[in-house]
């Protein structure tokens, strides 16, 4: 007996970390799966958006990509605690369904074992939401703002659209009825009110526009120049073969860009000197959420598998525990939104923030654990040790 003793728990060491690594590679690999996927999908129907800049604006494809490509890791923070609980539960259900988790208890392994591979993962996706939340994400997004900046205000006027009157700014305001492929413009009107003694409306039958090193110039051809004579109130037309229209003006930035909550540091979001007076607890808030955000993840995968694991365990499987589930996930993403909400209000509520992302998880966590503490373990039954190995 003492001689077969340390062999047998040998054999179960390994039989457990088999267990392991073969659940943790279905879950990770589902993960990797549905992650890339919803990702990819959430990529391309945003980046609709910024195809007409491609299209019928002249902007490279190359920039394109690079300006949407820095909304990713925004769109991954989001989405990875809602995908952790989906595979968790998909994979769980799975395997009840093709009666493995039925070998896996025959064989003794309690709840909890069978719980451990997934919540290493969940971990690992916490910290991997930690990064994203409090570095990654505010990265990207200072540099996407910045893009966006550059693009709106620097080339502003290399963006005018069709039959659109384009304002680029509060006194120039600019009219062009169409774009020819080559780039030329046709029906241009300008109305220039940068001058207060020489409010002019210029119109061009066509016309193009030019890159200067002091900014962007629109280049006219058969037009004219309309000003009103405050002296005489009169009418002037002048008619041109060419006329230069200076657009730097406009398009230059009057300031520094405001910076705005989702690209400044954690610490900048408590200590909120950038921001409005109005903003202050907003930002406040947001420090709160980059916080908790991530910790939604394990509270999420601990309520998928007890919806797989805990409870009285049937054979066949349940289908009532994961509906039940997912409505509870639907429930907490619903309340979180609203405590977010209410948080960036009034900051006396940030508590509720942090009980929101923790105690679901606390509780289907005692709730999976209990049962092993009040037997006292898993009681393994080893005549059927044979049948789990084989099945693994």
């Amino acid at each position: 007996m003492g001689k077969h003793g340390p062999e047998s728990g040998m054999r179960s060491g390994k039989l457990m970390s088999r267990l392991d690594i073969y659940i943790f590679g279905q879950v990770l690999f589902a993960l990797v799966v549905t992650t890339g996927g919803l990702t990819a999908l959430i990529w391309l129907t945003q980046s609709l958006r910024f195809v007409e800049l491609v299209v019928n604006r002249g902007l490279s494809f190359v920039v394109f990509l690079h300006l949407t490509s820095l909304l990713i890791p925004s769109f991954v923070a989001v989405i990875l605690p809602i995908t952790t609980y989906v595979v968790i539960q998909f994979v769980y259900q799975r395997m009840a369904g093709d009666r493995e988790l039925t070998v896996m208890r025959a064989a003794g392994l309690s709840p909890w074992a069978l719980a451990r591979p997934a919540l290493m993962l969940a971990l690992l996706v916490t910290i991997a939401g930690y990064a994203l939340s409090l570095w990654a994400v505010p990265v990207t997004m200072r540099s996407f703002k910045e893009y966006q900046w550059e693009i709106r205000n620097r080339l502003a006027a290399f963006l005018l659209q069709e039959g659109v009157f384009t304002t680029l700014s509060d006194k120039l305001t600019v009219y062009v009825r169409s774009r020819d492929t080559d780039g030329s413009l046709r029906g241009i009107l300008v109305d220039d009110g940068r001058d207060a003694s020489a409010h002019a409306t210029i119109l061009a039958e066509r016309g193009r526009l030019l890159d200067s090193p002091s900014g962007p110039r629109v280049l006219l051809v058969d037009g004219s120049r309309q000003e009103i004579d405050h002296q005489t109130g009169r009418l002037d037309v002048l008619t041109f073969k060419q006329n230069e229209v200076d657009l730097a003006d406009a398009t230059r930035d009057a300031g520094d860009r405001v910076a705005d909550m989702s690209e400044v540091t954690l610490m900048q979001l408590l200590d909120p000197r950038l921001a409005m007076e109005r903003d202050r607890s907003k930002w406040i808030a947001e420090a709160h959420k980059r916080l908790t955000a991530p910790l939604t993840t394990m509270s999420y995968a601990l309520v998928g598998l007890f919806a797989a694991l805990g409870g009285q365990f049937r054979r066949h499987g349940n289908i009532v525990r994961p509906l039940v589930s997912i409505l509870c996930v639907v429930g907490l993403l619903a309340t979180g939104l609203a405590i977010g909400t209410l948080a960036a209000r009034d900051n006396r509520l940030l508590f509720l923030l942090w009980l929101h992302a923790i105690i679901p998880g606390v509780v289907c966590w005692w709730l999976l654990v209990l049962p092993s503490l009040k037997s006292g373990g898993p009681v393994p039954d080893r005549s059927r040790r044979g049948t789990l190995a084989a099945t693994v």
